[in-house]
C-alpha cells in the first residue's frame, strides 16, 4: 500500500469519524471522506508520500448581525460556518513554500524575504507572507511546506474565502513549525493584519475572528487589541430554520474601493466629533449636526454613520432575543438590519443596470414576508444574501432562487462549532 493509501485507511478510524461529523455535521461525513482522501492523493501526486501529513481545515463564517460595524469598534453576531478551506500540507527544511491550490495556478515562494510586495498586492502570495511575519512577529517559529489545498468557501461567495485563506494559513504555521495552541483572538488578529497591510484589503475583524473562534458567537470591538468574544447557543434547526446563503454571481473583485469607503466615510463623521471612530457616539448627535456634516462629509457619510450607530444598538437585541428564545423578535431585528443597509449603508449594488442582489432580497421577501428574514450578506455590492427560511418552505426557497439566478446558487449552512482544526495522520 502506497503512503496515500495508508493514510486514506486512518480517515475509516472511529476517531477521525467523530472529529469530521463535529466539523461537517453527520450527513456529510461520507463526501468529507472522499474530499480528504483525494487531497491526501493529490499531495502524494504533487510531492510525494513520505513524512507525516497534516489535515489543516479552517472556515468560512456567515455575519449574522453587525453589517459594517467592525472597523468602526463596533458588535457583530457571527458564525463559522461547514464550508472550508483546506490543505494537506507537509513541512520542509527550508523557506520554500509551494502551495498548490485547486483552480488556481501554483504558487512557488520563499519566506526569506517577509517585507510586503507592492506587486504582490491582492493576491493569495502576499496573505502567505503576511500571515508568515505575524506569526514571527508574534514569537511563533515559522518554515516552508508544501501543502495541497482546495476549498468550499468560493472566492465572492460572501462567505469570506479570504478570511478562511488566512486563518488555515495560521494553522499551517502553528501546527507544522508550533505547537498548534495559538489563542484564536491572536490568529484573527494575524489573519487580519496580512489582509490589511500585505493583501491591501482595509476589512475589520469580524470575518478573521468568526473563522478562528468557530460556533455562534458575538464579538465587542470596542478595544480592537482585546475584543470581547462571547459565545452562544443557539440552534435554528431545532427552532424549524435552514440558514440559506444565495448566491448572485456577481463578483467582489474590482470592488475594494467601494468597501473601502465605507469605514472611510464613517470615520470622516467621527473624525468631526473628534473620535477616530463612531462607537459612543449618539445618533441624536448626528441628526443635530446633520446640515454641517452633510457639507463637509456629504450626505451619503451622514446616512452610513446613522447605519452604524443603529446596527450597533442593534446587535444586543439580536443576542437578547436569541438568549430569551424570542425568534419571533429576532427575525424582525434580522430585517431591519438589511433595510438599514440597503437604503442607507447602501453596500447592495453599484451599478444599476446589475441589481442581482437587489433582486434576490425582492424575490426573498415576496415568499417569506411573515414568516422568515432576509438580508445583505457580508461585505455587499456583490456576492450573497442571507436567509432564514422555514424549513418547510426551503425546497421551494430554493427552487425559486435557483430558476433566477442558477443551478447551485444556495448554500444550506450548518453553524461549525470549531474554528482552524487539524487532523494529523
Amino acid at each position: 500500500m502506497s503512503a496515500a493509501g495508508d493514510k486514506i485507511q486512518k480517515l475509516r478510524e472511529k476517531a477521525v469519524g467523530e472529529r469530521l461529523e463535529k466539523l461537517y455535521g453527520a450527513e456529510q461525513l461520507p463526501c468529507q471522506r472522499e474530499r480528504y482522501a483525494g487531497l491526501i492523493r493529490r499531495h502524494e501526486e504533487l510531492f510525494g508520500g513520505s513524512g507525516r501529513l497534516f489535515l489543516i481545515s479552517a472556515p468560512g463564517r456567515t455575519e449574522i448581525g453587525g453589517n459594517h460595524t467592525d472597523h468602526n469598534n463596533g458588535r457583530v453576531l457571527a458564525a463559522a460556518v461547514n464550508l472550508d478551506a483546506l490543505c494537506a500540507v507537509t513541512p520542509r527544511e527550508d523557506l520554500r513554500v509551494r502551495f498548490h491550490s485547486e483552480g488556481y495556478k501554483p504558487i512557488e515562494m520563499s519566506l526569506e524575504e517577509l517585507a510586503p510586495l507592492e506587486n504582490e498586492k491582492g493576491t493569495t502570495r502576499a496573505l502567505i507572507r503576511g500571515v508568515a511575519v505575524g506569526m514571527k512577529q508574534a514569537g511563533y517559529a515559522i518554515g516552508g511546506f508544501d501543502a495541497a489545498v482546495t476549498s468550499t468557501v468560493a472566492g465572492g461567495s460572501g462567505l469570506s474565502s479570504s478570511a478562511a485563506l488566512e486563518v488555515m494559513l495560521t494553522g499551517v504555521f502553528d501546527a507544522l513549525f508550533n505547537r498548534f495552541d495559538m489563542p484564536y483572538v491572536l490568529r484573527a488578529q494575524i489573519s487580519q493584519r496580512a489582509e490589511n497591510d500585505y493583501f491591501g484589503k482595509p476589512s475589520g475583524l469580524l470575518d478573521q475572528m468568526a473563522s478562528a473562534a468557530g460556533g455562534l458567537v458575538t464579538v465587542d470591538f470596542r478595544d480592537n487589541a482585546h475584543p470581547e468574544v462571547r459565545r452562544l447557543a443557539y440552534d435554528f434547526a431545532t427552532k424549524g430554520y435552514t440558514l440559506v446563503v444565495t448566491a448572485t454571481g456577481g463578483s467582489h473583485a474590482g470592488l475594494t474601493h467601494h468597501y473601502a469607503a465605507i469605514p472611510r466615510e464613517m470615520k470622516l463623521v467621527a473624525k468631526y466629533f473628534g473620535q477616530e471612530t463612531l462607537r459612543g457616539i449618539a445618533a441624536e448627535r448626528i441628526r443635530a449636526e446633520a446640515g454641517s456634516l452633510r457639507r463637509s462629509c456629504g450626505d451619503r457619510a451622514v446616512m452610513r454613520a446613522l447605519h452604524f450607530v443603529r446596527e450597533d444598538e442593534r446587535v444586543p437585541e439580536e443576542v437578547a432575543a436569541l438568549e430569551g428564545n424570542d425568534l419571533k423578535r429576532f427575525l424582525e431585528l434580522i430585517i431591519e438590519s438589511g433595510r438599514s443597509s440597503f437604503m442607507y449603508l447602501q453596500n447592495v449594488y453599484v451599478d444599476n443596470q446589475d441589481q442581482s442582489l437587489s433582486l434576490a432580497l425582492c424575490l426573498a421577501e415576496d415568499l417569506l414576508s411573515g414568516r422568515g428574514a432576509w438580508r445583505i450578506h457580508g461585505g455587499g455590492f456583490a456576492g450573497t444574501t442571507l436567509n432564514f427560511v422555514p424549513t418547510e418552505q426551503a425546497e421551494a426557497f430554493v427552487e425559486m432562487m435557483e430558476g433566477a439566478f442558477g443551478a447551485g446558487c444556495c448554500h444550506a449552512l450548518n453553524i461549525r462549532p470549531e474554528g482552524a482544526a487539524c487532523l494529523t495522520l
